[in-house]
């Protein structure tokens, strides 16, 4: 497994880790780290905040999601908010607040892309984007929740210049 770390100043540290068995994601998993930060910095998280992601395969993101979820199924993306957003910006006296993490799936996204966002790169920005604001307590339960979701995903994206080709917020 692999665990790098991408710092950056005034932006939230964000941890990585490939799970074993997933190829081909250390350059994605770089600039998926750089978004992760940039979304958490637009959502006002605090800069020595910490956050992590994790590119996995399909079978520990099924294991997770019939955890957490209650679904015995792969899924593209979860997330798991430990301090959220509201943690305050801790002094170098104490531990930085732990936003929580991001759990991915690139063969999921991989396999959705086409018919969703465009790219599997345009579609794991997506979910990068979408976890995140999940981490800072955006949710889509019902119809309400989810429009003002998926239009603060727009946002986020036309901000950050990584828009994706294809519209994944259409109608279901």
């Amino acid at each position: 497994m692999s665990s790098p770390t991408l710092e950056r100043p005034g932006r939230p540290t964000v941890h990585i880790s490939i799970g074993s068995g997933v190829v081909g994601t250390d350059d994605l998993a770089g600039q998926l780290a750089g978004l992760l930060g940039d979304v958490l910095d637009l959502e006002g998280v605090a800069g020595r905040a910490e956050v992590g992601l994790h590119l996995v395969g399909t079978g520990e993101i099924q294991q997770l999601n019939a955890e957490h979820m209650g679904v015995d199924a792969p899924t593209d993306v979860l997330s798991f908010p430990v301090d959220g957003s509201g943690g305050a910006d801790s002094d170098g006296d104490t531990p930085p607040p732990l936003v929580g993490d991001v759990v991915l799936c690139a063969e999921v996204a991989r396999r959705n892309a086409a018919s969703h966002a465009g790219t599997e790169l345009d579609e794991c920005r997506l979910l990068v984007v979408h976890g995140a604001l999940h981490l800072c307590g955006w949710d889509h339960s019902d119809s309400q929740e989810r429009a003002a979701m998926w239009a603060r995903e727009r946002q986020v994206m036309e901000l950050l210049g990584v828009t994706p080709p294809k519209d994944p917020w259409g109608a279901p």
